[in-house]
């Protein structure tokens, strides 16, 4: 039977890495210039908001604290990773490919959580799962930008 800790700790690490999906998004969103690309770029910030709010519509159940999100050396640290990684190089190609890199590092955490904690409350795994299937989705999504 999992804690009800672990529980907290598997909406934790979806949040984290939900908002840091929106974070990541919205720097490569400033430098992208394609219209196709940004209204792609819309749609999964959005994929990430909605997985993010099932996450604090749950957390209540499991504590009387607000989700982990991304501290701002986290959102700097991505920010300043996207320019340095996009300063010689910002086409829809490269920005397809960074955001790639972070949601591939997503879905391998994600997996792994979902593998060591098989026995986590129904609704908690329930999240875990769309996330890590809806950053899958967004890999295949981001590939056609290549």
């Amino acid at each position: 039977m999992e804690s009800k800790n672990e529980n907290l700790n598997i909406l934790d690490e979806v949040n984290k890495g939900a908002t840091m999906g929106m974070d990541a998004i919205s720097y490569v969103n400033e430098k992208a210039s394609d219209n196709d690309f940004k209204k792609v770029l819309d749609t999964e910030y959005n994929k990430y908001q909605k997985i993010s709010e099932r996450v604090n519509n749950l957390y209540d159940k499991y504590s009387d604290k607000e989700p982990h999100e991304t501290n701002a050396m986290n959102k700097m640290m991505t920010w300043y990773g996207i320019q340095m990684r996009t300063m010689m190089d910002d086409t829809t190609s490269k920005l397809s490919e960074l955001l790639m890199q972070g949601t591939n590092m997503g879905i391998i955490e994600g997996r792994r959580l979902l593998n060591e904690h098989q026995d986590a409350a129904p609704d908690v795994k329930n999240i875990l799962n769309d996330f890590v299937v809806m950053q899958e989705d967004s890999v295949e999504t981001l590939k056609k930008y290549l």
